[in-house]
């Protein structure tokens, strides 16, 4: 593992994401599965994340509208959270939602839009507690 790298991913994941949900995820993980969290953390994160050519933000735009066609739930609430950090309104969300429904289908979108709401929701019980 490239020690420079993961430590750079893990920055950037919990800037995005948030620590409790890193945190989450981390202790959910056990000899299995980390060496995934070590993937994760250190391409995804550290590579991908942590190259110059694009801002946060418009990673975040990308990836919403590709985990949204993907229909990977669980991972769209989590970039909805991190789309949020970076930057974007729930206007500019709904936007990329809707368009997911031109290129990928409706049922995407139908989909997209629920788990949006149930991120929004969560996120707002939090900040009111």
């Amino acid at each position: 593992m490239d020690k420079e790298l993961f430590d750079k991913g893990m920055k950037i994941r919990r800037e995005v994401l948030g620590d409790a949900y890193v945190d989450r995820a981390l202790a959910k993980s056990g000899p299995f599965n980390d060496p995934l969290q070590e993937l994760v953390t250190t391409y995804c994160w550290g590579w991908a994340w942590g190259r110059e050519g694009l801002p946060r933000r418009d990673r975040s735009l990308i990836n919403l509208a590709m985990i949204s066609i993907l229909n990977r739930s669980h991972e769209l609430k989590a970039h909805i959270r991190g789309a949020l950090n970076n930057g974007l309104t729930k206007e500019e969300i709904r936007e990329v939602l809707l368009q997911v429904g031109i290129y990928a289908g409706i049922p995407a979108t139908v989909d997209s839009f629920r788990i949006a709401n149930e991120a929004f929701a969560e996120i707002e019980a939090e900040e009111a507690s």
